[in-house]
């Protein structure tokens, strides 16, 4: 699948020093080094790979107003406080997004036309009808929708209802990235690809980083690798859940068979533990995504429950093939709460979306910006930790992925 966003960055050549050295180009690296250049700072970028090449170009395309948990959950993890700070920054995450879109003229077929989260059973119904009431006592334009509305909505009679969020919407993520890399580059960062760090070190006042044969210095220093660290364990390394989720994608669909699937563009997300994921691009393409690694032996599994999926709930898709299919990583945290870390004087690390990179990566991103250039903490979504710890990753990751694929062995059978 084609990106309408191009991007490329030479390896790098020489030593250089800078205000801000960032490490990661996805969406908060490329965000945050967008909103540093455009504040007069000099920034230097260092992506080990290409830009959006980890879970930001592997992203379901969603960009939502807020994360997986409802807002009273949040509320008791983080304190009254702490909750709403977060809450509130992430409701204008959609906003800041498409405004960001609209002001770079970023090519990724934004499409500002909502989302459903769509009740895979009668509980799921029952957990959106909490979220709603608890979305509304806040002020969200949130709208429950039964199942006769959620049926024309989606043209699938499988969902029990659905709840509406009209602030969110959809776009192209590889596409978003890239153009975020793109806008920075022309703010004046300097952005590298191909340039993996391997040692990170705080020296007279200064952080000095090994990028290849190179040494970087910068008074300020963001990690922004999330899910796709490499390498570097000391002064800090993220800690988190590495869970894999795929997508697979049809070919344009034809009309009149297209015509009554997703009619209004939104992006859907089911209730379901396993959830699933649901949208259109311009092109007419059914982008249908679950938890599962399609890279790894058991992707077969995770393509045959997708090609099910795809017949039990558009039965007139039954013989529609996929034409694409990736697999990404998400950077998991047990409470399911973004985490920003500052590890050393001047320095920080974001990371912990949990499946929700676009609005909240590009909100952190620019909000770590800020706050390590003035080096006021005030400003950002959430306070920031010293240290953080996150115990049996690797048994964790597997329980995810062994969940998934019994899920998707048994599930969606006709």
């Amino acid at each position: 699948m084609s990106s309408g966003e191009q991007f490329s960055a030479p390896s790098l050549k020489r030593e250089t020093c800078v205000d801000l050295a960032v490490i990661g180009g996805g969406f908060t690296g490329c965000s945050a080094a967008l909103e540093a250049a455009r504040a007069g700072a000099s920034v230097a970028l260092f992506e080990a790979e290409s830009i959006g090449y980890g879970g930001s170009g592997r992203n379901v395309g969603l960009v939502n107003a807020g994360l997986w948990l409802p807002p009273e959950v949040l509320i008791a993890q983080l304190g009254h406080e702490g909750g709403l700070r977060l809450i509130k920054a992430l409701a204008k995450a959609p906003d800041i997004t498409f405004e960001l879109i609209d002001r770079e003229a970023i090519d990724c077929e934004a499409q500002r036309k909502g989302t459903l989260h769509l009740a895979h059973s009668p509980n799921g119904l029952s957990d959106l009808e909490d979220r709603h009431r608890q979305g509304v006592a806040l002020g969200a334009p949130l709208r429950l929708l039964d199942a006769t509305e959620t049926a024309q909505r989606t043209g699938s009679h499988a969902f029990f209802g659905s709840l509406h969020d009209p602030r969110a919407g959809t776009i192209q993520p590889l596409a978003y990235v890239r153009g975020l890399a793109r806008a920075a580059q022309s703010a004046g960062a300097v952005l590298h690809e191909r340039s993996p760090v391997s040692k990170i070190v705080f020296e007279k006042e200064t952080w000095a980083l090994v990028v290849g044969d190179y040494k970087v210095k910068a008074r300020h220093l963001l990690v922004a690798t999330n899910a796709y660290h490499l390498g570097i364990s000391d002064p800090f390394r993220p800690q988190f859940v590495p869970v894999q989720y795929c997508q697979y994608a049809t070919a344009p669909l034809p009309e009149p068979l297209g015509t009554a699937i997703l009619p209004g563009r939104e992006g859907c997300w089911d209730t379901a533990l396993v959830m699933s994921s649901l949208r259109r691009d311009l092109a007419g393409r059914l982008i249908i995504g679950g938890i599962g690694n399609s890279d790894r032996p058991g992707g077969k599994l995770h393509a045959a429950w997708a090609a099910r999926k795809l017949a039990a709930l558009f039965p007139s898709l039954s013989r529609q093939e996929f034409t694409h299919g990736w697999s990404g990583r998400i950077a998991m945290t047990r409470d399911h709460v973004p985490k920003i870390v500052a590890f050393g004087p001047r320095a920080m690390a974001c990371f912990g979306y949990s499946g929700r990179g676009i609005g909240p990566g590009t909100v952190f991103g620019r909000g770590c910006a800020l706050a390590l250039l003035s080096e006021n903490h005030d400003s950002l979504p959430v306070k920031p930790l010293e240290s953080y710890d996150e115990r049996f990753t690797a048994a964790r990751a597997l329980w995810y992925e062994f969940g998934a694929s019994l899920v998707h062995t048994t599930s969606a059978r006709l």
